[in-house]
């Protein structure tokens, strides 16, 4: 192993060719930072707003300057969650090594321009990780996170909706693009949100919304009115990493000014996991979805109809005999999403982009059915990273505040933003055109939800703990959301454990009465209730 991984592990990207400044940067207040025109501001829906030009090495030392107390709180949540899963300081040890196994040719297939940018980057990253990996390595592990939870375990940390209308569907007959970003690594991550505005030396200036220490891009926009959000599919585990799935769709925003331009920097790059990547075009007043996987590629484009819709499965030609993505389809709640869309543009023929905001916050089943708060079968999974909607041939773009997509959307205006003025600070939104938040957000409703929420935590603790709980504590948790099939399952596989069978068998049954999200969810409820029967006789 060490044979393999001694190249990968003391590389350092070659950053002679770029000249450089170190940043001196000045605090104005709390939350506005500043250093020769590179500006960090937070607005007052709590989003961070970062704007960077530059050298690409440029670009990493302004971006890390800037965020560094943000980026190394962001790097420190996500460390803790892998101990949260991990604990074992044995097994640690063995991921470490695992880690750097399989991210030994990631190097080798990232750009040279990319590897500099993330070098200037990771000069600011804490010490305190310097044990996983040197900081260099740890940001270039970073980029591939989403990819390597989601090839090695099918994490479901990612449940993504997107959209394309134009023509017919949309009130002006522009193009319109909404997406949920439906990533999930606890509220904490979630908190420090930022919209990141990019001038880089070469190429095209682009939006991207992430969270600091990202350089990557999983929803975005260039001053061309070229759109990209990524969405998880299915596919074999690889053996090795390749190119992390964001630094590809950067690089389509960074230099791409069409369609077919997409498409050919897609297809160059050897990517390590599935992923449906939709890309509108102002230029060509259409969207497509590139699929991508290790050992396939495909685009699906529409025929006589002006809407893409895209959830987790591929739709092209070149995977219609793909038998994980057939499996993926009537399995997963990919295909229940996709259905409801297909309801909700029936509902809602003229589309504008207070309309798609509130397609992107429907919380119903198919037919407006109750399927529970929290359920990934609905478009508004109450998890959201953020949401966005772009409106590429106005350069336009409403990028969601907290709560999930419930909080205001803000808009943004790239033709202003990227203008030959200049930016000045506090001077990034267009207010006038921002969304209203979602009213649902200050109901009693939410507030339950995020209790129950809350309390499942307590009640996971309490079966690991085999800690007791009352009847009446777990009657008022299922009050809370009573729609929901998985707060029955949970208090059912309480009581299993308690060995009070014959209550976890009625909670288990109530279960199975709900909409379930996946297929092996319903066998699991099912086999557990099997256990409790045969406990009972």
């Amino acid at each position: 192993m060490s044979c393999g991984i001694s190249k990968s592990v003391h590389h350092i990207p070659d950053v002679t060719q770029y000249s450089l400044e170190i940043p001196k940067v000045i605090q104005i207040n709390d939350t506005t930072f500043s250093y020769n025109q590179n500006f960090l501001v937070k607005n007052k829906q709590q989003v961070w707003e970062l704007y960077i030009h530059g050298n690409p090495l440029q670009l990493g030392y302004n971006n890390g300057a800037l965020t560094q107390e943000l980026m190394q709180k962001q790097e420190g949540i996500f460390f803790s969650k892998v101990e949260g899963f991990v604990p074992s300081k044995f097994r640690q040890k063995l991921l470490r090594g695992f880690l750097k196994w399989y991210n030994r040719k990631m190097y080798l297939n990232v750009r040279e321009d990319y590897q500099a940018e993330l070098y200037g980057l990771s000069q600011y990253s804490s010490d305190q990780y310097n044990f996983i990996a040197p900081k260099y390595l740890r940001n270039l592990y970073l980029h591939g996170a989403h990819d390597i939870g989601h090839a090695l375990q099918d994490l479901a940390m990612v449940g993504c909706t997107s959209l394309a209308v134009w023509n017919e569907n949309t009130e002006d007959g522009d193009l319109l693009i909404g997406r949920n970003f439906d990533f999930y690594v606890g509220d904490d991550f979630a908190r420090n949100k930022l919209v990141e505005f990019v001038q880089p030396d070469t190429g095209i200036p682009y939006m991207s919304v992430s969270w600091p220490g990202m350089i990557g891009v999983v929803s975005g926009m260039n001053k061309k009115g070229i759109t990209v959000t990524i969405n998880a599919g299915k596919s074999k585990i690889p053996l090795t990493a390749k190119t992390p799935i964001s630094l590809v769709t950067r690089e389509i925003l960074q230099y791409a000014g069409n369609i077919e331009e997409a498409i050919a920097i897609a297809k160059k790059r050897k990517v390590f996991v599935s992923e449906s990547i939709l890309v509108g075009s102002a230029t060509d007043r259409n969207a497509v979805i590139i699929e991508v996987s290790p050992k396939n590629f495909g685009v699906y484009k529409v025929q006589n109809t002006s809407q893409v819709l895209c959830t987790n499965h591929f739709q092209s030609n070149a995977y219609k005999d793909d038998v994980k993505n057939q499996k993926h389809i009537e399995e997963s709640h990919s295909a229940y999403r996709y259905e409801k869309l297909q309801e909700l543009l029936q509902e809602e023929k003229k589309l504008n982009p207070e309309k798609l905001a509130a397609i992107l916050r429907n919380r119903s089943g198919l037919k407006g059915e109750k399927i529970g708060y929290g359920n990934e079968k609905a478009l508004n999974q109450l998890l959201a990273h953020h949401a966005v909607i772009f409106s590429p041939e106005k350069k336009l773009a409403w990028v969601s505040s907290n709560p999930y997509q419930l909080g205001e959307f803000v808009c943004y205006d790239l033709n202003e933003i990227f203008s030959d003025q200049g930016l000045q600070k506090n001077d990034f939104a267009k207010a006038n055109l921002n969304i209203g938040r979602d009213p649902f957000a200050d109901t009693r409703e939410f507030k339950n939800y995020e209790e129950y929420r809350q309390l499942g935590v307590k009640i996971n603790d309490a079966i690991h703990r085999h800690e007791k709980l009352t009847d009446h504590f777990l009657a008022d948790y299922l009050a809370l959301n009573p729609d929901f099939w998985k707060g029955y399952f949970l208090a059912g596989k309480y009581y299993f454990y308690q060995k009070e069978y014959s209550k976890a068998k009625t909670e288990f049954e109530i279960a199975l009465t709900k909409e379930i999200t996946t297929v092996p969810d319903q066998k699991n409820v099912g086999k557990y209730l099997n256990e409790t029967v045969k406990k009972l006789k």
